[in-house]
């Protein structure tokens, strides 16, 4: 999306998180207008109502797993589109007021979250530590500036805005974790393709059809199109009716993901296209296998058929 100053992003709050380190690596949101929202729903909301351009929210984390209120979202109202994707390595600091010696620190705040991945840490370095649950990594870092708490676990982001001192870095226990945030605005035309981008979808399977999750599934593998991710969310509908989250590789330009679209078409109750985007690339990122089939392969099918219907020697 063009990236001028008055280009209105809004992110998952409050200022000082990893949400809004993530929008910060986005040239346009640096040139536009940054705003925190109190939830992901409030964020996707202002969008949709046109007071936002764009949205920044957490999709995954490779720890926690999805942010299922982000998927809710996406499919309950009116339709958005995924247009870029952002992966974060998620490094924790312990921060506190300058002069502070880790010695001294007896009370810690946290995001539940946060504390959760840095146990190990906490339980080797600050035993004796009352860890104190706030609302966000933000919300942590101002407690510890307002003398509230000795120190806080947050984001670098976090502690550099309230001024803070860093007492430790990276003190997360799994040293590579990442989150997945994806920047969403109102339908328009996809980015172009680039040769290396990722292809997100919502399915509702046919309940009445035996075997509908693997007609699914098969719609991908016989044209080569990679699935690199499928969650299951509930749809609220009854229990056992669930939505399916799909990603895969390639862009709905390209002729196999569009055959593939086609067909999920015909076999699923419902397809909810939610965007082809660029694949961000970052150190630690696993290259997906080689398809199966490429876009020359269906041009050479289609012309073959084609030569078939005329009576032609194929």
């Amino acid at each position: 999306m063009p990236g001028t100053p008055s280009t209105r992003f809004v992110y998952l709050g409050p200022e000082g998180t990893f949400a809004e380190q993530a929008l910060q690596t986005l040239p346009a949101a640096r040139r536009g207008i940054r705003t925190p929202s109190r939830s992901v729903p409030e964020a996707l909301e202002a969008v949709r109502a046109g007071s936002a351009d764009a949205a920044l929210v957490p999709l995954e984390n490779s720890i926690g797993g999805a942010v299922g209120v982000t998927f809710d979202e996406m499919v309950d109202g009116d339709p958005l589109l995924i247009t870029r994707e952002v992966v974060l390595p998620v490094e924790f600091v312990l921060a506190a007021k300058p002069g502070t010696e880790l010695a001294a620190v007896r009370s810690v705040a946290a995001h539940p979250q946060a504390s959760t991945q840095c146990r190990g840490w906490l339980r080797q370095h600050l035993p004796d530590a009352v860890v104190v649950d706030v609302l966000s990594n933000g919300a942590a870092a101002a407690a510890a500036a307002q003398g509230e708490h000795d120190a806080a676990i947050c984001a670098p982001i976090g502690a550099d805005r309230q001024r803070l001192a860093l007492l430790a870095e990276k003190i997360a226990d799994h040293g590579d974790a990442v989150t997945r945030f994806v920047l969403v605005s109102r339908p328009a035309p996809p980015p172009p393709p680039t040769g290396d981008d990722v292809t997100s979808l919502a399915v509702y399977i046919a309940h009445d059809r035996v075997g509908a999750l693997l007609a699914v599934l098969m719609e991908l593998a016989v044209r080569g199109v990679n699935l690199t991710r499928i969650e299951s969310r509930p749809t609220g509908e009854a229990l056992g009716r669930y939505a399916f989250f799909l990603d895969c590789t390639g862009h709905v330009a390209d002729d196999r993901v569009g055959e593939a679209l086609r067909g999920l078409r015909r076999v699923c109750a419902e397809v909810r296209f939610l965007g082809s985007y660029p694949r961000h690339r970052w150190a630690g990122g696993t290259p997906d296998p080689t398809p199966t089939s490429d876009d020359r392969e269906f041009a050479d099918a289609a012309a073959w058929l084609a030569r078939l219907r005329a009576g032609e020697p194929a």
